[in-house]
């Protein structure tokens, strides 16, 4: 059974993508090189980083800390797991900042995770990413993005472009002078030319979304 490695050569997708794509190539010399996110080698969770996706959810990042936080504390461990979030009832999430809607969710993945529904990250190894998505996007309150950001910044899979993502297609509009942003459809027929790479290819392209609009610092994609 293949395996997929986690992460791949950004110098080669880096020279891939200017061979193949003239306009984006450009923008890359102009913004420099993005280096390899180091997560890529950092072993983690996937029960634990679904939980704390879904509590981060629609929340600035601090806050969401404090949420978390709070968390912790009443289960009495760093890890979310269904062992331990079983230890409090929803009254106790509630009063750590945790929504309806999210307590509902967590109750779910954990749930799964009992079932043995949630893909181990050895198990992720022997996966397509189009298998992690179809198993990870089930759970309530986990939507493909989220699953695509887990792809890119985690498991470092080579190939992935979240075409629902704004910044994404913002940096298309961009590299493409389009008065609109392309649509999720159009992007995923644009993005053909930059396989195997789509995941460098995004990276950049939230990077030029940044630099167009002028932000002083690159926006944070990525899930805690």
């Amino acid at each position: 059974m293949p395996r997929h490695r986690r992460g791949f050569d950004t110098e080669q997708a880096r020279a891939h993508l200017g061979r193949r794509d003239r306009r984006l190539g450009g923008w890359m010399k102009r913004i420099g090189v993005l280096e390899p996110e180091p997560r890529w080698r950092r072993a983690f969770d996937p029960v634990d980083a679904l939980a704390r996706a879904i509590l981060y959810q629609q929340l600035s990042g601090k806050a969401a800390a404090t949420i978390v936080g709070r968390v912790e504390a009443a289960i009495g461990s760093r890890r979310l797991h269904a062992d331990t979030l079983g230890w409090v009832d929803d009254a106790a999430l509630r009063a750590c900042g945790v929504s309806g809607n999210k307590a509902l969710a967590l109750r779910d993945l954990s749930a799964r995770e009992a079932r043995g529904e949630i893909p181990t990250l050895r198990q992720m190894s022997t996966l397509h990413q189009d298998e992690i998505v179809a198993a990870l996007t089930p759970i309530r309150g986990i939507g493909r993005w989220t699953v695509e950001m887990m792809l890119m910044f985690r498991l470092g899979r080579p190939d992935v472009l979240p075409v629902d993502d704004l910044g994404v297609r913002k940096g298309a509009q961009v590299i493409d002078r389009l008065e609109v942003m392309p649509t999720p459809k159009e992007l995923l027929a644009r993005g053909e030319r930059w396989g195997p790479y789509r995941t460098y290819a995004s990276l950049y392209l939230w990077r030029i979304a940044d630099f167009a609009t002028g932000a002083k610092a690159p926006t944070k994609r990525s899930q805690e």
